[in-house]
């Protein structure tokens, strides 16, 4: 077994064992991938300041994430076919963010259903939520969210239509997936991957098969995802959200002042920065370059949370000094799922707290809750 000190190295060793067009899934952003790239580059261009000769016994990196209490402000953001990325992934990696004292937030588009990662779980997860055009299966989905006693419902805002992702197109990727003969040569060399498949029943969508009007295997699934996402969703459909759910209700894919003014009226508990890890609109901001500005337009009214392109701790710490108050991992916990599964989300969590950890100390601190702007270099300018 290679020896893991960093995400990259969970990176490079899920490409190994992940079928390629599973693993493309995951490591892709849409068109040229400039925002992809620029959700990254835009971290490591920003400076921390080092500080010594500092106090650094008795360190926490404790906080809350609306209102839930969490050992980082991380949580386990909401992905796809995390359960093809391991055998029943989304099981695994629920678990394992229990145990570290993270959220964890299940896709709509999960292998693994609501039902079975409660089966997994002893602590509310959360569960995020797709609008489709069949309300009536929307509602059935909040009603089996609550059932699980989920804690906050995460509301995707920016996929009512699908960015066009070209690995995927070439890849040859549909739901459900289409068996070609390059798939199927690629598959024959992850014999790993492959047994693990075989061990589990967990092969199609299960929050939308046996659920959805009219999907009751595998061969319908296709025609009804095609149609399903719909494009006039709405802030009216938010409203009406809240009130179905009646719990903790976060907004993901906020990139601008305006609809982040018009996410507090809509009486969220929080709101996530996101481009939805560059996979919708090439070109867009990145996320940590556009939290800062939505952190001053409505801060003091909202919990403002943000996901992309955070790949260590130290990323984490720098979304906090600039007012996060809560971070998502997509890409780096499904390295590690692919790599080694449940053990691989935990070693995940574990770089990414100690990264925090030692960064804060660099920088002269021993809480978290404590650090603020003034550990940045721009500080100083």
């Amino acid at each position: 077994m290679p020896v893991v000190t960093c995400i990259e190295d969970l990176r490079r060793l899920a490409q190994r064992r992940v079928p390629r067009m599973f693993y493309d899934y995951a490591d892709a952003g849409s068109w040229t991938e400039s925002t992809y790239r620029a959700n990254e580059a835009d971290f490591q261009a920003i400076k921390l300041r080092q500080r010594v000769a500092v106090n650094l016994e008795n360190r926490s990196t404790a906080a809350t994430m609306v209102g839930t209490p969490v050992a980082m402000p991380v949580a386990l953001a909401p992905t796809g076919l995390t359960g093809m990325q391991h055998a029943d992934g989304e099981m695994l990696a629920a678990r394992a963010a229990e145990r570290f004292g993270v959220p964890f937030t299940l896709s709509t588009m999960s292998i693994c259903s609501i039902e079975d990662v409660r089966s997994v779980t002893t602590k509310p997860f959360w569960f995020q939520l797709y609008v489709m055009k069949d309300r009536a299966f929307i509602e059935a989905l909040i009603d089996r969210a609550k059932a699980a006693g989920c804690g906050a419902l995460v509301l995707t805002l920016d996929l009512q239509i699908l960015g066009q992702r070209h690995k995927d197109l070439k890849n040859g990727l549909s739901a459900p997936p289409k068996p070609t003969l390059a798939n199927l040569i690629n598959l024959a060399t992850k014999p790993r991957w492959c047994w693990n498949m075989l061990q589990t029943p967990r092969r199609s969508f299960g929050n939308i098969v046996g659920h959805a009007k009219g999907v009751g295997d595998l061969s319908s699934l296709s025609s009804w995802t095609a149609e399903q996402f719909d494009p006039a969703l709405n802030w009216g459909d938010v409203e009406w959200i809240k009130r179905r759910w009646g719990g903790k209700l976060i907004l993901k894919g906020i990139l601008d002042e305006e609809d982040a003014r018009l996410a507090v009226a809509s009486g969220a508990d929080a709101l996530i920065v996101s481009n939805h890890g560059g996979r919708q609109l090439d070109g867009a901001e990145s996320s940590i370059a556009v939290l800062p500005r939505i952190v001053q337009a409505v801060g003091r009214e909202i919990e403002v949370h943000m996901d992309g392109g955070i790949r260590s701790g130290q990323d984490v710490l720098k979304a906090w000094a600039l007012g996060a108050r809560g971070t998502y991992i997509g890409r780096p916990f499904l390295y590690g799922l692919g790599a080694m599964g449940e053990a691989g989300v935990t070693k995940c969590l574990e770089i990414l707290h100690k990264e925090l950890d030692l960064t804060m100390a660099f920088c002269g601190h021993r809480r978290l809750v404590e650090v603020d702007g003034r550990v940045l270099a721009s500080a100083r300018r």
